[in-house]
């Protein structure tokens, strides 16, 4: 059933919040777009088509038929290509698992919300912004905190993970597939318990 098409209309979106640009590839910054093309490839699923300011693309996660994106509109406006999704398949917030990168946990840490604000993530914060709703299910990856205070939070953020962070990623994102399949199975908390 894996990475087969489904007949009938996308029923979930899995968002991988990221920066389109060159200069952004692999950066800390892009850790859920990095996510996304892991889970991509783990389903035979290509992300290439352009559609709601995305890259997008169709899989069957577990029966579902789940649309995955990464928005191209920049990070701090990622709420203009997941609203524009969700309006057009009619899909509710809690329909939506976004995945993204965050700095208070250590890289190969995982932490899964049910809801809950932005958490200082300006992708999030969009998103939430422009549906009004913060009952978005989300998967945030850790993508570890500042080595010291001489470096400038952006900095820190489009800096590039090193290969031993990337083998960690790797494993972790090995994770966040199994959350996902979780998730979309209605089984958040197993998810939260397992992977937190």
């Amino acid at each position: 059933m894996f990475g087969k098409k489904l007949p009938g209309s996308v029923e979930y979106l899995l968002v991988g919040l990221g920066n389109p640009d060159r200069k952004y590839e692999n950066t800390r910054h892009n850790c859920g777009w990095l996510a996304l093309d892991y889970i991509a490839g783990k389903l035979g699923c290509k992300v290439n088509k352009i559609k709601f300011k995305s890259f997008v693309g169709e899989a069957a996660i577990g029966g579902k038929k789940v649309l995955l994106m990464k928005p191209t509109t920049y990070m701090n406006n990622s709420g203009q290509a997941v609203v524009e999704a969700m309006n057009f398949y009619k899909i509710k917030p809690e329909n939506v698992i976004v995945i993204f990168d965050d700095i208070s946990l250590d890289v190969g840490k995982m932490r899964i919300r049910q809801k809950g604000s932005d958490g200082g993530q300006k992708g999030m914060r969009s998103i939430i912004y422009l549906s009004g709703s913060d009952a978005f299910p989300r998967i945030k990856i850790g993508i570890g905190a500042k080595p010291n205070h001489n470096w400038d939070l952006a900095d820190w953020v489009l800096s590039k993970f090193t290969d031993d962070e990337r083998k960690t990623l790797d494993a972790m994102f090995d994770n966040a597939y199994s959350a996902v399949e979780l998730m979309l199975d209605g089984k958040i908390d197993r998810a939260m318990n397992m992977f937190n």
